[in-house]
């Protein structure tokens, strides 16, 4: 298995989760976004014609993208990891919500400001939007460690992801102290600890 990934971007979060499942054998490769290479010089949009990361390579040769979806598939291949509950459960249902809710509401309101040429009228809605979610998320997180409950879950590698951009994007989140926690709590982590340093994060 191969996952192709930018360094801090979305792809983080399977990389996360591929350290954390202690999957056995897997490969990573840089892309560059602005050019559409692959650190081994392959066009990436032949590999992924959406042109963005992450994407992994099965072993099969088969092509899977979308971040929500590799998550689950890397967690359904090992599930005695425990980072999603069994399929066809509540919980399951539970932490598609949640992959959602990142997906839709946190990382799609943080990527635009990541375009410096945006008006500034349009920024300040974008920032007023996260701050109510932020708002929302901080009712789950002040309560409890992980948005699952006590246990960490991909779900959690997906929002580490996105919460990182807030600092790189100069979002000033003091007005919500759980976030700067939560950070430190899931950066804690030791499978964290080794994607941050195999990024060059830290």
């Amino acid at each position: 298995m191969k996952l192709y990934f930018s360094p801090g971007a979305c792809s983080l979060a399977p990389h996360i989760v591929l350290n954390e499942a202690a999957f056995p054998s897997f490969d990573i490769e840089k892309v560059d976004l602005a050019k559409k290479l692959t650190a081994t010089g392959e066009g990436y949009l032949q590999i992924n014609p959406k042109g963005y990361v992450p994407a992994i390579r099965l072993d099969n040769g088969e092509i899977l993208t979308e971040v929500a979806v590799i998550l689950q598939y890397l967690a359904d291949s090992q599930p005695e990891s425990a980072l999603a509950p069994p399929a066809g459960t509540l919980e399951r249902y539970r932490l598609m919500e949640w992959l959602n809710f990142v997906s839709s509401e946190i990382h799609k309101q943080l990527g635009p400001l990541f375009n410096a040429t945006i008006p500034d009228v349009w920024r300040s809605h974008q920032v007023e939007l996260l701050g109510s979610r932020y708002d929302f998320l901080g009712k789950c997180l002040n309560a409890q460690p992980y948005l699952m409950g006590e246990h960490f879950s991909v779900a959690d590698a997906y929002l580490f992801t996105v919460l990182r951009w807030n600092s790189l994007l100069h979002v000033d989140t003091a007005k919500w102290p759980w976030i700067g926690a939560y950070l430190a709590r899931v950066a804690a982590r030791p499978a964290v600890i080794k994607t941050l340093k195999e990024e060059n994060l830290v």
